[in-house]
């Protein structure tokens, strides 16, 4: 029992005065702390040394003649060095001895992270024609460990990408570079492509590099029109639309493949066309050109003039002698074959004058007048001859029963009493 109590002792007595030490990871250019513990020592002596097994501190005494490398803590139980500025050739294993009999030591590697240089695109050169199939490479240097290289446009990350990996000179870092081929569109003039460098030295902050876009293409047309029902009499514009890169020159109009007929009613305004006052020699199809030094477009609108709305003529009061008025109203409507199928048959470019009068309305206008002043002339006379009556002199009365004139006038003067008693009506 006493032996073992002995040995546990001495077990933990050569535990306790074993140094302990951590591997260390730092970026180049910072700062690493080396640190080495002993938790139980009995005032024995500790000492740093460097890979190449040069001292560099014997308790706080420094052995190396180095700026960067400075005692952060010494006591019995811990020696803790710094070494600031560090790089690449820094990289290697530390020993912590602990000077016993027989001296123990321990191991701490330290590693040191190449930060890899701002990324650079290359293959870009401006402008590049709509179709062209593009190639850009994004490279960077100095990573250590190797860096991860990764594309983006319009934030969407691309995949289809070739990684090459290179070892530099100093055969502690590398070179990476990455390779994006696609063909190019008009979508893509303006865009952003995105070289993302990702590694464990940057702290979650990626390095980018960006490249914008600049596509050249033919010109887009497309004729908007102010209306989508033009008729007779009103004005209608016409507007341009046209996209491309360079910008189009200002934009051609014709008509049916000639200049515009009329331009005093026909006025362009840089990519607007105003016609003033549409009639139907004005149907036919208008064209908008568009000319960049990539190339031309065009558009085409077809115009057909339609008809005003026909709406009913005014109410036609004739007065009459009896005592309801006589009123007339006359509606005009237009043929139902009048259609727009029709209308798409007729020659654009006929002119108005020879579509005519309409015959057929004046005829039933004169049909109707005609036929309401004879039913007011009938009426009329049926009124006068229900009042119209024959009446006798005094003469004829006395003369109906006489034998001769002189009787006559006798008895016209004694019979002015009954002058009321016989009258003849015609009816």
């Amino acid at each position: 029992v006493v032996w073992a109590n002995d040995f546990k002792l001495f077990f933990y007595i050569f535990q306790g005065q074993f140094p302990l030490t951590q591997n260390v990871t730092v970026v180049e250019g910072g700062t690493a702390i080396l640190t080495c513990r002993v938790d139980q020592n009995d005032n024995t002596s500790l000492q740093w040394s460097n890979p190449a097994q040069q001292t560099l501190y014997f308790d706080d005494k420094k052995a190396l003649r180095d700026n960067r490398i400075e005692l952060v803590r010494a006591s019995w139980h811990e020696l803790s060095i710094s070494v600031s500025d560090v790089s690449l050739s820094d990289e290697g294993q530390y020993t912590c001895s602990l000077f016993t009999m027989p001296v123990k030591t321990s191991k701490a590697y330290l590693t040191v992270l190449g930060v890899p240089e701002k990324p650079q695109i290359s293959g870009f050169s401006s402008p590049v024609m709509e179709g062209d199939l593009m190639q850009l490479t994004c490279k960077t240097s100095g990573s250590k460990p190797a860096a991860d290289i990764r594309w983006f446009k319009n934030d969407k990350e691309i995949k289809d990408v070739k990684y090459l990996k290179e070892e530099d000179a100093n055969r502690k870092t590398f070179t990476v570079s990455s390779t994006l081929d696609f063909r190019v569109d008009r979508s893509d003039d303006g865009v952003a492509v995105i070289c993302r460098v990702d590694h464990e030295s940057l702290n979650a902050t990626p390095q980018v590099a960006m490249q914008v876009l600049e596509i050249h293409y033919t010109p887009s047309v497309k004729i908007i029109p102010s209306t989508p029902f033009p008729q007779e009499g009103q004005a209608l514009t016409l507007t341009c639309e046209s996209k491309g890169k360079p910008l189009p020159e200002p934009v051609l109009w014709t008509k049916d493949g000639a200049e515009l007929p009329d331009p005093d009613r026909m006025v362009v305004s840089g990519r607007e066309l105003n016609i003033l006052f549409l009639n139907k020699t004005d149907n036919g199809t208008y064209r908008c050109e568009a000319t960049n030094t990539i190339g031309q477009s065009s558009a085409e609108y077809v115009l057909i003039v339609h008809d005003v709305p026909n709406t009913l003529l005014p109410t036609t009061i004739i007065p009459s002698l009896t005592t309801a008025p006589v009123t007339t109203t006359v509606a005009i409507t237009t043929s139902p074959s009048t259609s727009a199928s029709s209308s798409s048959r007729r020659d654009p470019n006929s002119l108005a004058g020879q579509n005519g009068p309409d015959h057929a309305l004046i005829g039933g206008i004169v049909a109707v007048v005609v036929f309401v002043t004879l039913c007011s002339i009938f009426l009329l006379g049926r009124y006068l001859a229900r009042h119209k009556g024959t009446y006798l002199t005094n003469e004829a009365k006395g003369a109906e029963d006489a034998p001769d004139a002189d009787t006559a006038i006798i008895n016209a003067e004694g019979s002015q009493v009954n002058a009321e008693e016989k009258k003849e009506y015609f009816i």
